[in-house]
């Protein structure tokens, strides 16, 4: 067999597992995207709580601090989603994607929990905001 020959089975070879799926990597780029968006919000959250610019926990916010949390919970969504696009082994969009659903998912979830809680504006604007942020994030990757 010559050098080029053995070159093109090699290549072939490599491009072979690069097309094979990866379940675990995939999952594992979502789960990332999904927690650094939760690890970030949070952590932003109790530095607002801790600042005295959110209120005590069991003190119900104003409409504008609920508009501040929405506000950076948005970009935060979009970075998470660019994450699981950037992690992603294949399919990048799909990724991102798939994090928004599973964002809208525990939005909603969210919204049954604390409907007294806090405004009805609010728990529908995280519920919206999922799936766009996620396109968001996933076209940001493909910048």
């Amino acid at each position: 067999m010559t050098d080029f020959a053995v070159s093109q089975s090699v290549a072939h070879a490599l491009s072979a597992n690069n097309s094979e799926r990866r379940p675990w990597r995939s999952a594992g780029a979502v789960v990332a995207g999904l927690l650094f968006t939760f690890a970030v919000t949070t952590a932003v959250d109790l530095g607002l709580h801790a600042l005295k610019i959110f209120p005590a926990f069991e003190v119900r916010m104003s409409d504008a601090l609920f508009v501040l949390a929405l506000a950076y919970r948005i970009p935060f969504n979009i970075g998470g989603s660019y994450l699981a696009a950037r992690l992603a082994p294949r399919n990048p969009r799909r990724h991102a994607l798939i994090l928004g659903a599973v964002g809208t998912v525990l939005a909603t979830l969210g919204a049954i929990a604390m409907w007294a809680h806090g405004p009805a504006w609010y728990s529908i604007a995280n519920i919206v905001v999922a799936l766009p942020c996620a396109w968001s994030g996933a076209k940001l990757f493909a910048r």
